[in-house]
Parts: C-alpha cells; sequence; structure tokens
C-alpha cells in the first residue's frame, strides 16, 4: 500500500489542497468534462455551481476516483492531494477515500445501528484497537455531525430510523470518522426541508475548521451563504473560479452573470 501522506513531492508546492490540471472526463464517447484546471483551498468551503448536467458532480467524484466505479468512465489529467498524484498505481482507492470522504444527495445510512454506521470506515480502516477507542471515534464523530444529543440514548437503533436530517448528519458523522483531510458533498441539502437545509448549513461553516469541504450546490443562495470560494461550470467546462462574493458580484465572465442572473440555467 502507498502512502500518499508519507511521500515528498516538489508539487506539493501546489497552491491547494486538491490541485487539478488538465482533467478530462469520458463517458463512453460522451466527453463530459473539459480541461479543468483548479486549486482547492484547505479548510475552507469551494462550491461548486452550474445548470443539471454541466460536470459539477462529475468532477466532484474525480475528487476520490468514484468515477473508477462507472464502467466506460475514463478520466484524463492530473489531480493532486498534497502534492501527490491520486492516480499513481502505488495508490489504494479505498484508501484514497478515508482521506477524501463523501456524503451524497440523499441520505443513504447502511441498514445498521446507529454506532455500526459510524463506526464502519474505523473498523474496515483498522482505526480503533478496542471497543473504548471505537466509542471514542463514534462519538466524537456524532459530536461534530451535531448529532450526539439527539442520538446518544439510542445508539444501537437502526440509522434509518432518523428523520431525513437527522440521517444526513448521521451520514456526515460517517464519512467523517476515518479524520478525512477532504470533505464532498453531492447537493447534500436537496432532498430535506429547509430547517434541515439551516441545520446542515450551520454544520458546514463548523467543518470547515477542521476539513476541506467541496459542496455541489444547485441553489446559489446556499454557494453564497456557505462558502468562500466558488467555482461555476459549464457544458462541462469550469467557466469561472475565484472567491465567492467576487463571482457573485463581479464574475469575469458573461456566461457567469447570465446564469447568475438567471438568462441561462
Amino acid at each position: 500500500m502507498y502512502d500518499m501522506g508519507m511521500a515528498q513531492s516538489v508539487a506539493a508546492e501546489a497552491a491547494g489542497k486538491v490541485s487539478a490540471r488538465g482533467v478530462q472526463v469520458f463517458y463512453g464517447t460522451t466527453h463530459a468534462l473539459r480541461d479543468v484546471d483548479i486549486d482547492i483551498a484547505d479548510r475552507a468551503v469551494t462550491a461548486f455551481i452550474g445548470p443539471s448536467g454541466c460536470g459539477k458532480s462529475t468532477f466532484l467524484r474525480c475528487l476520490n476516483r468514484m468515477n473508477d466505479t462507472i464502467p466506460g468512465c475514463r478520466v484524463l489529467g492530473d489531480i493532486r492531494l498534497d502534492g501527490e498524484d491520486i492516480h499513481d498505481p502505488r495508490v489504494d482507492p479505498v484508501q484514497l477515500r478515508a482521506r477524501v470522504g463523501m456524503v451524497f444527495q440523499k441520505p443513504n445510512p447502511f441498514p445498521k445501528s446507529i454506532y455500526d454506521n459510524v463506526a464502519y470506515g474505523p473498523r474496515i480502516h483498522g482505526l480503533a484497537r478496542s471497543r473504548a477507542d471505537m466509542d471514542v471515534v463514534v462519538e466524537k464523530s456524532l459530536r461534530r455531525a451535531a448529532l450526539w444529543n439527539d442520538v446518544r440514548d439510542r445508539l444501537h437503533d437502526a440509522g434509518t430510523g432518523l428523520s431525513g436530517g437527522q440521517q444526513q448528519r448521521l451520514c456526515i458523522a460517517r464519512a467523517i470518522a476515518t479524520s478525512p483531510e477532504v470533505l464532498l458533498m453531492d447537493e447534500p441539502c436537496s432532498a430535506l426541508d429547509p430547517i434541515a437545509t439551516a441545520q446542515i448549513e450551520e454544520l458546514i461553516h463548523e467543518l470547515a475548521d477542521q476539513f476541506s469541504v467541496v459542496i455541489v450546490t444547485h441553489s446559489m443562495q446556499q454557494a453564497s451563504r456557505v462558502s468562500q470560494h466558488t467555482a461555476f461550470f459549464h457544458l462541462g467546462e469550469l467557466v469561472e473560479y475565484g472567491d465567492t462574493e467576487t463571482v457573485f458580484t463581479n464574475p469575469v465572465d458573461p456566461r457567469t452573470e447570465n446564469y447568475i442572473t438567471g438568462r441561462i440555467g
């Protein structure tokens, strides 16, 4: 197994926690993503916005090699985590996904207890040597996900019995239980009501103190509320990337302005 964190590389001087250059994605003969260059900052929230089918979720899945699981998908270009090539043959994708966690659009707790949902990742990665160690990991993760007070007395109940917002926070707890460095979130609030959405957004703010958070969202209002950096994708291209306030108030590319003002979308 290749420990990316141990190796040193001149590419580690790259500006971001995650650095991508010339990334292209093909689904069979369909060219879904073209020449994406981006540096994603550490301990900050980066939002990917753009119309449906523009490539933002496709690019998000490149960052922890989830596209590897899709038949006929090819990813070209260079993606680095702390300067190390995530496609290096010595990199184990399972270990990579422990470092780059992911939360999906719909809450998807395992058909297990709340405790076992959170313990799953640390268990398969050998991150807890004893039950007492695992108890600490589970409690810490649930606290970080602002769920501990809700479930502390029913850890052995099914995770699927929680409300939608609680299920999504459980999935966040599960994703951060392996102490990832990057947390990917693919429209994590799209299936939630406004109250649960507000709770998740507050949680994202808190998580950015510890992780590099990347969120795909259809909601420009959400992007403006939670992120420090915003990337606008359109028709498989990264059109514009910068600090969120500038992208929303003084975009460089007219396509960005047209999307933000509702003229395209």
